[in-house]
């Protein structure tokens, strides 16, 4: 094995969802697989014993410097799988759970995998949940050969997969933006500390495929328009005296337009944004303004640009030399200023998990959640496995609205869904 490294610099990303990490908060996601039978966690452990030191970057625990906040290696016993909680993505605390920034469950046939968003992204996340799904089934006696899907444990991990790609492509051209108009929040009163409330609606990916190739979209752009229609008629409903424009925040993963091999942060946000008070959009203008939208904003100079102002944002040399406790407050209006305060909502999509043909008949679907948003809205996630598409609203706001909005669309246009959630009943 190459000799460990002794600590590792914070990508772009980490930096900033670093400076938002407190007792109270924390950006965390979650990667759930349905399995064909009840989960064995002794089995689990195991298999996340033995995948842990082939990952590197994610056996790490943050650390505060003068002026930075860097990833150490994680020396501690775990992570320890546990029995699942009836209110995911939980805060990461300092001090807590031997510094761990990565959690394990089990429920039923349920495995769940959390992570804090400034080790990875969905796309590197879903490459270590997949090789730790791939031990357990080979713990479980389940022939799983060598496959290019999953990363072999008893290899040592690669540079580029420790590397900061944006540093790697960031460029000499700063694509330079006004600042982008307040957005409709959508927020409701929240909930008492800490709950967060998840509903998942489960659907066809063949039903999904065939009423967008109707409008001639994509699954991803018929969905994005669905989410924006639903955000549309849910601030009418409210009969503000002005209404404002409607944006989503749509994380993109960069690795297709530039390669690399990286299993940290590798993302760009993209904002379809439609104002209200233009007129009336149906679901057609919308599906037709996504998919043009998506065309001319997927370009790979553009994007390079963007990128590099972000780079050149964190190397900023004032902000270089101020001391951490100082940056972290203005980090954290940087991020509230550029994307919280323009935003109506998130909307991720990582689409089909590619899984190994030995290990497609034992994983009967996959689920996603955003954890708590910085405000009392919800995010929106989709994520699908083989024919079951599944789309989660979470967040901590009492309102249910959007999601039955959403559903209640996707119903109209005659696509079956099966709706879950953990709301008490009446909420």
């Amino acid at each position: 094995m190459p000799r460990e490294q002794e600590w590792y610099r914070l990508d772009n990303a980490g930096v900033l969802y670093s400076a938002l990490k407190k007792e109270k908060y924390a950006p965390v996601y979650r990667f759930s697989a349905v399995m064909d039978e009840k989960v064995n966690p002794e089995a689990l452990q195991r298999a996340l014993d033995r995948t842990m030191p082939r990952f590197p970057t994610f056996r790490v625990r943050i650390r505060k410097g003068v002026f930075w906040c860097y990833f150490e290696p994680n020396h501690k016993p775990g992570p320890f799988v546990k029995p699942d909680i009836s209110n995911p993505c939980q805060p990461m605390r300092d001090r807590e759970d031997n510094d761990w920034l990565i959690r394990f469950y089990y429920y039923e046939n349920r495995i769940s995998f959390e992570a804090f968003h400034a080790i990875s992204d969905g796309s590197g996340a879903l490459a270590f949940f997949r090789t730790v799904l791939a031990e357990y089934l080979r713990d479980r006696g389940v022939d799983i050969p060598p496959d290019p899907l999953i990363l072999d444990v008893t290899q040592p991990s690669t540079q580029e997969e420790a590397e900061d790609a944006y540093g790697r492509y960031a460029g000499k051209q700063i694509l330079r933006k006004s600042l982008q108009k307040t957005a409709y929040s959508n927020t409701s009163p929240q909930e008492p500390f800490y709950t967060l409330n998840v509903t998942m609606g489960l659907m066809s990916v063949a039903a999904l495929k065939a009423k967008a190739k109707e409008y001639g979209a994509t699954i991803n752009e018929y969905l994005t328009a669905v989410l924006l229609l639903s955000l549309m008629e849910k601030q009418r409903s409210e009969h503000p005296h002005r209404q404002k424009p409607v944006a989503l925040a749509i994380p993109v993963n960069l690795r297709s337009w530039f390669p690399s091999g990286t299993l940290r942060n590798f993302m760009l946000t993209l904002r379809p944004c439609v104002d209200p008070t233009l007129g009336e959009y149906t679901l057609e203008d919308l599906i037709r303004y996504v998919h043009h939208f998506m065309g001319l904003a997927l370009n790979r100079p553009e994007m390079q640009a963007a990128v590099t102002g972000n780079v050149r944002f964190t190397q900023n040399r004032f902000l270089q030399i101020i001391p951490l406790f100082l940056k972290k407050p203005i980090m954290a209006f940087s991020y509230w200023l550029v994307a919280v305060r323009p935003f109506t909502a998130t909307f991720t999509n990582p689409g089909a998990v590619p899984l190994p043909s030995s290990m497609v008949p034992h994983i009967q679907r996959m689920e996603v959640i955003l954890g708590q948003a910085t405000r009392p809205s919800p995010h929106c996630a989709a994520i699908s496995c083989g024919d079951v598409m599944e789309v989660t609203f979470a967040g901590t706001g009492v309102s249910s609205e959007t999601e039955r909005l959403f559903f209640t669309h996707l119903v109209r246009e005659g696509i079956p869904v099966k709706v879950i959630s953990n709301r008490k009943e009446g909420s």
